[in-house]
């Protein structure tokens, strides 16, 4: 099987961060176009001007999550096979981490910088702050002993969870539950991500 011509879009400070990870991850060569949202290159290939977009031998996707898992499956990397009870747990925690994590810091993003200025709401930040807190809490619970979230090996759902880690700090969600730091600070350590953050 050949490996497909990809071109990732997006700025290693957006979630195509996740994207060009996956690639290094998987020692995938790539072509990177570190461009913002709506930016022309974007446009003329997502006419929603989102990042991030993929595009894979003259074919888009779209959406970090869904290009990750892409990569993954179609290069048996980071990931479980599908129709396994394995690949289930990992897909429920992707969607976890998704809706408890991701969801809540775009939220905070939107009333701090995204929205029209008349259309934010700086003070739901509080309430998106002690969500946040009672997420992390409950999903440290869950993680198990493993050096990965789904045992020994990495996965889609490892990257999600530390880029939301990455994107938390930024935006000064603190992290306190003791365990979740400790792994954010084991994955902030791999070689492949640093190179991902350093590309732009």
């Amino acid at each position: 099987m050949t490996t497909p011509a990809y071109t990732v879009f997006g700025t290693s400070k957006s979630r195509a961060a996740r994207v060009l990870w996956m690639l290094e991850e998987l020692g995938l060569p790539y072509d990177h176009v570190p461009a913002k949202p709506r930016d022309e290159a974007v446009m003329a290939v997502n006419p929603s001007g989102k990042l991030p977009a993929l595009t894979a031998d003259g074919e888009v996707i779209t959406d970090s999550t869904a290009i990750m898992q892409y990569l993954a499956d179609r290069h048996g990397g980071l990931t479980h096979p599908a129709g396994t009870l394995e690949r289930a747990r990992q897909d429920a925690l992707t969607h976890c981490i998704l809706d408890e994590f991701d969801a809540v810091l775009w939220a905070a993003a939107r009333h701090s910088f995204i929205l029209p200025a008349e259309r934010r709401v700086p003070e739901v930040k509080d309430s998106l702050r002690w969500e946040f807190d009672r997420n992390a809490a409950a999903f440290a619970r869950r993680m198990g002993d493993g050096p990965f979230l789904t045992g020994d090996q990495i996965t889609v759902p490892d990257l999600l969870l530390t880029h939301c880690g990455i994107w938390a700090r930024a935006a000064k969600f603190e992290i306190t539950e003791p365990g979740l730091k400790a792994y954010l600070a084991r994955m902030l350590e791999r070689p492949a991500l640093k190179r991902a953050l350093a590309r732009e």
